[in-house]
C-alpha cells in the first residue's frame, strides 16, 4: 500500500552543493527503484541546529515528499543511515494528515458565512398595522426618570450559638 512521507535529512555543511544534488539523484534512485515516486524536492538552504550534532552546529536541510509502500521507505531509511554526510535525517507519514486537511476544506466549502450574507430586516406583520398606527394621535414624548442607586441594607449576622443551647431549644422526637 502506497503512503505518502516526508523525508527531512540534514548534510553537513562543508559538502559542496553539487554532491548534495548527487544524493538527492540517489536518494530519488533508490525511491523509484523501490516502486514508488518522488513529489517534491526542497532544499531549504543552510541552517543553524538547535544543538551540535556529529561536532557539526549547522548544516544543509533537504525536504523529500516521497509517495513509497513500507519496504521503499525502509530502504530509503537504511541508505540515509550509511551515508556518510547525512548527520541526521527524520521521515514522517503525512498522509493521514492531508486527508484531514481535506475533510476541513470540504466541510468550510459547504458552510455559509453568515456576516457575507446582506443583512435580513423584519417585515411588517400585516399591511393594515401601518394604517391603524398612523390613525393613532401621536402621545406625548415620556421623559426619562434619572436612575438612582438606592443603598442596600445589610442583613443582620446571627451569632453563632453554642452547641449545647441549641440541643435544648430543640424538642424531643416521641418514641415509636
Amino acid at each position: 500500500m502506497s503512503r505518502v512521507y516526508e523525508v527531512m535529512f540534514i548534510v553537513r555543511p562543508d559538502v559542496v552543493e553539487e554532491e548534495v544534488d548527487k544524493l538527492i539523484a540517489g536518494f530519488s534512485t533508490t525511491v523509484t527503484n523501490g516502486g514508488g515516486m518522488v513529489k517534491t524536492v526542497e532544499k531549504m538552504g543552510r541552517r543553524k541546529l538547535a544543538y551540535t550534532v556529529r561536532k557539526f552546529n549547522d548544516g544543509n536541510y533537504v525536504l523529500l515528499t516521497v509517495e513509497a509502500d513500507g519496504a521503499g521507505v525502509l530502504e530509503l531509511e537504511r541508505r540515509l543511515r550509511v551515508t556518510e554526510p547525512v548527520i541526521k535525517f527524520i521521515t514522517v507519514r503525512i498522509d493521514e494528515e492531508e486527508k484531514r486537511l481535506a475533510k476541513v476544506k470540504a466541510l468550510r466549502g459547504t458552510r455559509r458565512k453568515v456576516s457575507a450574507e446582506p443583512a435580513v430586516q423584519a417585515a411588517p406583520a400585516s399591511v393594515a398595522a401601518p394604517a391603524a398606527v398612523a390613525a393613532a394621535p401621536a402621545a406625548a414624548p415620556v421623559a426619562a426618570a434619572p436612575v438612582v442607586a438606592a443603598p442596600v441594607a445589610a442583613a443582620p449576622v446571627a451569632a453563632a450559638a453554642p452547641a449545647a443551647a441549641v440541643a435544648e431549644a430543640a424538642e424531643p422526637v416521641p418514641a415509636v
